[in-house]
């Protein structure tokens, strides 16, 4: 990196280090919004430069490779700025979207190949301000797949390296596993999860062979209610009788929940009626609040929090249990900790283990 490069990146930290708490938001909002019009005029550039085919004159053979090689950009940043700059030339309002932040690239890069000329701008309402999973959940209404077939394959791999993949075995037994195929592929780095149609997802992850051992034995077990075995369907039923059961574990639930005997003032143990109680009431998700009225999203980590600290008095009541995500459990203990209260007395009380 050259000299005057680190200098600059130091000046820019030192400057950020020296904005107290309200300058250092209020200033990143700016920098975000500047970094959208900055992006947004790049694209619309690149989007004339693309037209007049200007890379040829400059001995490129592609706009693609003239953004990698003379702009540095990285692959997926010279990709997604040319699809959205070829998309714009046709729907400028594309641009509009990207400006204003209601539509991202990666968004705008699922939408482009779902985009025509009467149906783009319903499209793009649509899309705003939503996510990636969102968005994919709207065009698999849009435009519905079939369902994927159940599929177990056998993956022989070396510390992330290629593996093979071996043939299909998901409605037969799980006992004979075929010779593996010479096709080499790369584990996904995470599980892959894609909606297919409304309602339907395409579900993908690597099993360790005690959870391929079990499968195998509960397509034994449940021949007589799934007789093909599909271990899509068998997933389904473990999952929803885990489920049941980590509700009966961590929320106290129960088909015919008995009524609370209360607990002691000084315990800090939380009864299943509560713990049910502030679940239903705050939704399954983490109940803090800024000032501006927004709410953490979180559902996640979740752990019951003590509004008034139990090192402070407060009882294990829904009126002063509510749920919170690890972060904020922790933030709200470092508040406490930093007016004076005792951390330990404050942190979390009931790790759910979600």
């Amino acid at each position: 990196m050259p000299w005057y490069t680190c200098a600059m990146s130091t000046d820019f930290l030192s400057t950020a280090e020296q904005l107290s708490d309200q300058e250092l938001l209020a200033r990143v909002k700016v920098l975000a919004e500047r970094e959208r019009e900055a992006t947004v005029a790049l694209i619309a550039h690149l989007a004339v430069m693309d037209e007049r085919r200007l890379y040829l004159g400059q001995g490129f053979s592609s706009m693609f490779t003239y953004c990698r090689r003379i702009l540095h950009l990285s692959e997926y940043a010279a990709y997604s700025r040319l699809e959205a700059a070829r998309a714009a030339r046709k729907y400028p309002i594309i641009l509009e979207r990207l400006a204003e932040g209601s539509v991202n690239l990666t968004t705008a890069g699922l939408l482009v190949p779902e985009l025509t000329p009467t149906n783009h701008r319903k499209l793009l309402d649509a899309a705003r301000y939503k996510g990636k999973r969102e968005v994919q959940e709207l065009i698999a209404r849009l435009r519905p797949k079939s369902p994927v077939p159940s599929i177990v394959r056998k993956l022989t791999t070396a510390d992330m390296s290629p593996v093979q993949i071996a043939a299909p075995v998901a409605a037969q037994s799980c006992q004979d596993l075929s010779l593996p195929l010479s096709i080499p592929v790369r584990p996904s780095a995470r599980p892959v999860v894609v909606p297919l149609a409304p309602e339907r997802y395409k579900v993908q992850f690597t099993a360790s062979m005690g959870g391929y051992e079990n499968l195998c034995l509960a397509q034994d077990l449940l021949r007589h209610q799934i007789p093909n075995g599909d271990a899509g369907k068998i997933i389904e039923l473990a999952l929803a009788r885990l489920v049941k059961d980590l509700k009966r574990e961590n929320l106290g639930a129960a088909n015919r929940p008995r009524r609370s005997r209360g607990t002691a003032p000084d315990s800090r143990h939380i009864p299943a009626e509560v713990r049910r109680n502030v679940w239903a009431r705050d939704g399954g998700r983490c109940a803090f609040v800024v000032h501006s009225g927004h709410r953490c999203t979180e559902r996640a980590f979740l752990e019951f929090h003590h509004v008034i600290p139990y090192g402070a008095g407060g009882q294990a009541t829904v009126d002063n249990i509510q749920l919170r995500c690890r972060a904020h459990n922790g933030y709200e203990a470092e508040l406490y900790s930093g007016s004076g209260g005792r951390e330990s007395e404050y942190r979390r009380v009931w790790n759910l283990g979600l």
